[in-house]
This record gives structure tokens, sequence and C-alpha cells, in this order.
């Protein structure tokens, strides 16, 4: 069983990226299971004061879940050409401590929507860049920038194949290891 913890860059109940995660969850091939990550809006903004003996309970939640995860999958959409503050928060929780956070190690890539030209672009690439920073092993075959302006992605049988083909790639990827 291969478990892949979601981190959804949107908190609103009815957000279409929100709406992704719930699919590509219902759709998850067998021996794979896809475990969306709530609560990220009651984790504090990372601050290294709050970080030592007594984490706040919703970041420990966060760092155990996404710990336990084989993958880590991001489905976020673009907020001011940029990835949503929720998420960068995560990130930043999860990369703690330096080299050893939650995310160090696991293979993580970035899908989603957004109602503009480029379809999240920047927001995945800043994703991305944030996210092998702090440790991940970011699969560049793993990112689908998907317009929702003229397409209703929920239904589109091209988009859907898209970003189960990314679920796919994600959890067969194998990092390279090198020889000692």
């Amino acid at each position: 069983m291969t478990h892949v913890a979601v981190l959804v860059g949107s908190l609103r109940a009815d957000s279409v990226n929100r709406q992704v995660a719930e699919s590509l969850k219902a759709q998850a091939p067998a021996g794979v299971e896809v475990e969306i990550v709530d609560g990220l809006a009651d984790v504090p903004f990372y601050n290294e004061d709050i970080d030592g003996a007594e984490v706040p309970a919703s970041a420990a939640a966060l760092r155990a879940q996404v710990g336990k995860a084989d993958r880590v999958l991001v489905v976020t959409p673009e907020y001011n050409a940029t990835m949503p503050a929720v998420l960068n928060n995560a990130i930043d929780w999860l990369s703690r401590p330096y080299g050893q956070g939650a995310i160090a190690g696991k293979p993580l890539g970035v899908v989603g929507v957004t109602p503009t030209p480029y379809g999240g672009k920047w927001a995945h690439e800043d994703t991305q860049k944030s996210a092998k920073i702090a440790g991940a092993i970011v699969v560049e075959d793993v990112t689908v920038s998907q317009t929702s302006i003229d397409v209703d992605v929920l239904n589109d049988p091209e988009v859907q194949g898209k970003l189960r083909g990314a679920l796919d790639t994600l959890v067969a990827f194998a990092p390279e290891t090198s020889a000692a």
C-alpha cells in the first residue's frame, strides 16, 4: 500500500482544487491510499519560538500525517502569481527540524487548477522550489497546471486523465539511490 498525503492550497470549502483532491482520492488505484490533510487553517504561522518542546497541536498533527506518508501531492491554485500563504506555511512547518522534517526525502508532485491563463504555473513552480529546499524530492513529471476558464475540469475526461496520470507517476516514482 502506498500512502499519499495531499496538501490542498485553498481553504475554501467549495474550492475546485479541493474537489480535484477529493476526485483523486475517490479514483485512487488499487494499492494506493490518498489522504487529504485537513486543518491547514489551524496551523499557526511558522515561528521558531513556538517550535520547541511543545509544538502547537495542529502543527504536530500536520507533521505526523505527512511524516507517515510515502508520497506528498500538492493540489493548489495560484494567488497573486504564487502559492497560497497557507501552503507556504505548511511547507515551513514540514521542513523543520532542518534536514529531518516530515517532508525530507519524500517524493512530491504539484497539480492544480486556477482561473487564470497560466493555470497556476507560477504557484506550482514556487511550491516545487520551496518543497525542494525543504528537502522533498520534487517529481518534475508530476505537474498539471490547468486553466479552468473554459474547461469544466471536474468533468473533462482529458483533464481528469492528466490528473490521474500525475498521481500514477508520483506513486510509481522510484528515487535514484547513489552508491556508497
